[in-house]
Order: structure tokens, then C-alpha cells, then sequence
């Protein structure tokens, strides 16, 4: 397909006429084209395309409709059916009334296109700047984030059912590609094995019937990855469930003597590596806050400043192992090559990571506001404990002063690799032992106060967080965030958010950047016509309580 890259078309006469009259008080649609004017243009999406070939349909257009789609929640078939059918869309389009559209495989087909190009920010980027030239996005705001997880659009399996599938679905795609030689290599069990799909209560039910059938399934794996291996025919090697059928091998199973079984589990590699469906390898298995489950998880940013609509700034789609602390230096590099850096971010405790406190204000000049871990030691905890804020740390000279007055004997570099301590300090015995304040500092029977320290700057920027996330002005500049919860129940409700419609992380993350425009679009609709954000919903039995609403 080539581009033909066409001008910037007003609304016809004709479709203006006719929606205003239908319409009079106007819908979002329309109030959207009177407001932003032809939000893209052709020539942003010249790179996805060939210079040579039949003209493609406008891929400006496509991509409003690909943003208009998620606002509704439609599918591709009903978003074309609205492209043909539907005066207001046909306005916001500038289409004429007689327009017959376009069939639902070109819009897969341009999004296909989008992922393949990664050209899908480009659709959240385009109207960003729009929002800046209208006045509606300031620079060094204030913006908070948040992650919420993401249902993969496949079953989730059983371990059993994994490889059962895993080895289903490499002899329905070699069926595909080389039939003859798949059929001159299966034996007639697998017919009858592998014919239909693999499901849990078709299953054994003892663990010894189980484990039994697994070992089968193992050895016919096996059979069918060293025929292909025999067959030295590259193209059958290089299919992706071929490849995905030999790693679910490596990770599921161990040959002993000959003989294929499941391994331990203990002998597992990481889930964070581990293919939890042959349908969609990148989706993972996670879990938080006693919740499981398969496919991804979204980060969303958005701005929180005062006499402004909240926009969604940034979408970054993870595996679901990902954990929040990692991926803020992430997105604050994508906020500034796109110059949208928040001078301040609100974020919560998964996020506030002592490197990200330093780092963050160091690259990026961005002040992290959001509470910290406490202080996990016993000393902490306890009424008259001594923790490491009761201890003087001079680090010029790199030593510590207990309360009692005495100094430390040792300051060596930390070696141990699992946590983030960089120093270790140790005390006298000898003033440590007979010390009368030993009881509130160590419950060792013998050894003296050790003491194991981060690098200064992480130090002091965790101690400086804990110090001030107990203030009132903390609590009153924090408590803006909370707001971003408002913005996953908005994008699960309205675009779906909460389950992939897609296979794979990239075409995810463009259902999740579509779902930031649509979000963006619905939220400067209710802007320019003047709604005023809804109240906190409470239910009519909390009404009836005298005593005022605790802001949380």
C-alpha cells in the first residue's frame, strides 16, 4: 500500500447541516471536530507505508477512528458500522453523508501497521500538543502515577494443560506449513491426544495419573522436536510454536535415564521466564497483594494541577513480573524526550525505591513526593529501641557514634549481593557488651551492634523522606494522587483496559495508548462543556452520618 497524502477537507455542507439538526445540543464527536479541528494528518504516517502500490484510505483518518472506537468501546466491525451509519462520527471525520466506509480488516490491518511501526505514541503525542497550544497542559506540573494489571486474552493454564498445549498447537501449525511430513511422523494416539484442546476436567484426577500422562506428553514433545531436528528442514524449526514448544520443553521438563518427567517445582526457572500460554509467550504470571494473574501490567501518568483537565501523559505496558520501582526512571525518560517532565510527581510506596529518590531529581529534575518504607528493624518498632536515626554518622571520617557516646571500630563495603547496602559497621565488644543501654540496640547474645548503611545520598534521602512524610503538609501535598484510581475505573469501564484485546506486549500497549487518548478526548469533552468533576461516591446509609467524611 503507498500514501496519497491528502489536504486537510472542512465538514461537508451537507453532513454539517444534517448533524446540527439531529443534534442540536451537539454530542462528543462533533463538539471534539469543532474544538481540535482535524486532529492528524496524513502525512504523520507517511514512514508506514511503501511508496509504491495501491493508494490506502487516510491514515488520519484511520487513527480517529481507531481513538473514537476506544472512547466507545467498540470492535472493529462496529466501528466501521459507525463510520458508514453514524452522522456524528461521519462529522468528526469530515464524510460525507453518502460515504460508504470502509471494510473492519482495513482498520486491523492500519493498527497492524501502527504496532509494526511503532508508531502507536503517535496518537497520544499528537493530541498532547494539541492540549499545549490550547492552553490545557502546563510544563513542569504536577503528575502522579500508578500501575493496575492487565488480563491476557488467553486462558490460564494449568501446568498440565501447558505443555499439552504448547504440543498441540506446534502439530496444528506444522499441519499447516508441511502436512504431509507431519502426517508420515504422527502416531495414531496423537490424534486422539492432541485433536482437541487440551482442558483441565478432561484431565486425570490422581496425582499418579497425572504425573503419568505428563511423562507421555514429555516423550511425545521429544519425538516430534528430534524429527524435526532429523528432518534438517530450517523453515519447520524456525515457527513460533515450534520455538515455543522447545523452551516450554526446557522449562517444564528434565530427561533422566531416558525417561521425560515434569521437574520440581523448586527446580523451575523464575516466573518472571516462564511461558505461561503458547498462545501469548510475553504474557506472565504475577501476583500483589494476595491477587494472581496472567498477561501484563499497565503504568499510567497523568497531570494533576489545578484549573486544568487531567491528561493522560504517558502509557508504559510491562510483563506482569515488572515491578512498579523499575520502571520510574523509565518513564521519566520517555516524559523528557517528548518534553512533558512534571516538576513534581505523586507517587505511592511501590514506587519510592531510595535510588529513585535520588536518581530521579539527578537526571531529571523531577521531586519524587511519596511515602517510604519504615524502618524494618526491631529497634524501630519498639518504644525506646535505638534504630539508625539514633546513631551519629560522620562520613567524612566514616564513623558512626552510638547514643552511649561510644564510636564505631569498623567501616568495611557491604558484599552481600540481595539487598541495597553498601557499608557495614561494627562496634567494640568491649563497648558494646557491658554497655547498660545494650537491651534497646542489639538482641544478639554476644556479637556488638552492626550496623549495615546505604550509599550516603540513599541514605540520607530515605531518612529525609521519612522525616517528612509525618508532617501535615505531606499529607495535604499527597493526597492528590489518589486520583489516579478514578482513572483505571474510568479506563476499565469505559475502553476495557482491565483485559488485552490483543496477543503479544506491542499490540497491548496500543490498546493502552488508544485507551489514553479515548480517556484524554472523553475528559476535554466534559472540560469545554463545563462538568464539574463528580464527588466521591457514598452510599445513602453513609450519608446519614453525623460525624464529617475523613479525607483519605
Amino acid at each position: 500500500m503507498s500514501l496519497r497524502a491528502e489536504d486537510e477537507s472542512p465538514i461537508p455542507e451537507a453532513t454539517r447541516r444534517v448533524a446540527h439538526a439531529a443534534f442540536p445540543k451537539g454530542t462528543l464527536c462533533m463538539r471534539l471536530a469543532d474544538r481540535l479541528g482535524p486532529l492528524y494528518r496524513d502525512e504523520q504516517f507517511a514512514a508506514l507505508f511503501s511508496a509504491r502500490g495501491q493508494p490506502a484510505l487516510s491514515p488520519a483518518r484511520l487513527a480517529l477512528v481507531t481513538v473514537l472506537q476506544f472512547v466507545e468501546g467498540l470492535s472493529d466491525r462496529q466501528a466501521a458500522d459507525a463510520v458508514r451509519g453514524r452522522i456524528d462520527w461521519k462529522y468528526a471525520l469530515g464524510l460525507e453523508l453518502t460515504d460508504l466506509g470502509f471494510d473492519h480488516t482495513v482498520l486491523s490491518e492500519f493498527q497492524g501497521c501502527l504496532v509494526g511501526g511503532e508508531a502507536g505514541l503517535l496518537l497520544l503525542d499528537t493530541l498532547l500538543v494539541r492540549a499545549r497550544e490550547l492552553g490545557l497542559l502546563k510544563r513542569r506540573g504536577r503528575q502522579r502515577i500508578d500501575s493496575t494489571h492487565v488480563l491476557a486474552a488467553v486462558r490460564t493454564l494449568n501446568r498440565l494443560e501447558r505443555v499439552g498445549e504448547s504440543l498441540r498447537a506446534a502439530l496444528n501449525e506444522l499441519a499447516t506449513v508441511a502436512p504431509d511430513w507431519l502426517r508420515a511422523q504422527a502416531p495414531a494416539a496423537w490424534y486422539e491426544r492432541y485433536g482437541e484442546r487440551v482442558e483441565n476436567y478432561d484431565l486425570p484426577k490422581s496425582e499418579a495419573e497425572r504425573q503419568q500422562l505428563a511423562s507421555v506428553i514429555g516423550a511425545d514433545g521429544r519425538q516430534l522436536l528430534r524429527a524435526i531436528d532429523a528432518a534438517d528442514r530450517s523453515e519447520l524449526s524456525a515457527l513460533p510454536a515450534v520455538r515455543i514448544l522447545r523452551r516450554v520443553w526446557d522449562e517444564q521438563y528434565v530427561e533422566t535415564a531416558g525417561r521425560v518427567a515434569l521437574r520440581a517445582i523448586e527446580a523451575m526457572p523464575s516466573p518472571a521466564a516462564v511461558i505461561a500460554s503458547p498462545y501469548d509467550p510475553e504474557a506472565r504470571y504475577s501476583s500483589k497483594r494476595g491477587m494472581a494473574w496472567v498477561g501484563y501490567r499497565v503504568q499510567l501518568t497523568e497531570t494533576c494541577d489545578a484549573g486544568a483537565p487531567s491528561l493522560i501523559v504517558n502509557v508504559a505496558t510491562t510483563p506482569a513480573t515488572v515491578p512498579d520501582d523499575a520502571m520510574l526512571a523509565v518513564v521519566h525518560a520517555s516524559l523528557s524526550e517528548r518534553d512533558l517532565l512534571p516538576g513534581e510527581h505523586l507517587v505511592d510506596k511501590g514506587y519510592t525505591d531510595s535510588r529513585v529518590l535520588v536518581d530521579s531529581p539527578r537526571r531529571f529534575g523531577v521531586e519524587i513526593l511519596g511515602p517510604v518504607v519504615d524502618d524494618p528493624s526491631w529497634q524501630a518498632h519498639t518504644r525506646d529501641g535505638f534504630d539508625k536515626a539514633a546513631f551519629a554518622i560522620d562520613w567524612g571520617r566514616r564513623t558512626v557514634t552510638r547514643p552511649a557516646g561510644k564510636q564505631s571500630l569498623s567501616w568495611s563495603p557491604h558484599t552481600y549481593a540481595k539487598n541495597d547496602m553498601a557499608f557495614e559497621v561494627r562496634f567494640s565488644c568491649k563497648d558494646c557488651t557491658p554497655c547498660p543501654l545494650r537491651a534497646r540496640c542489639t538482641r544478639a547474645k554476644r556479637e556488638p551492634r552492626i550496623i549495615r548503611l546505604q550509599a550516603r545520598d540513599q541514605h540520607e534521602a530515605l531518612r529525609a523522606a521519612r522525616e517528612r512524610q509525618a508532617t501535615p503538609t505531606f499529607r495535604e501535598r499527597h493526597a492528590g494522587r489518589a486520583g489516579i484510581e478514578s482513572t483505571h475505573a474510568q479506563a476499565v469501564r469505559r475502553c476495557g483496559l482491565r483485559c488485552s484485546r490483543y496477543l503479544g506486549l506491542a499490540k497491548t500497549h496500543l490498546q493502552h495508548v488508544a485507551t489514553a487518548v479515548a480517556i484524554n478526548l472523553v475528559r476535554l469533552g466534559a472540560w469545554w462543556a463545563g462538568r464539574a468533576k463528580a464527588p466521591t461516591r457514598r452510599s445513602h446509609f453513609a450519608a446519614l452520618n453525623p460525624a464529617p467524611a475523613v479525607a483519605t
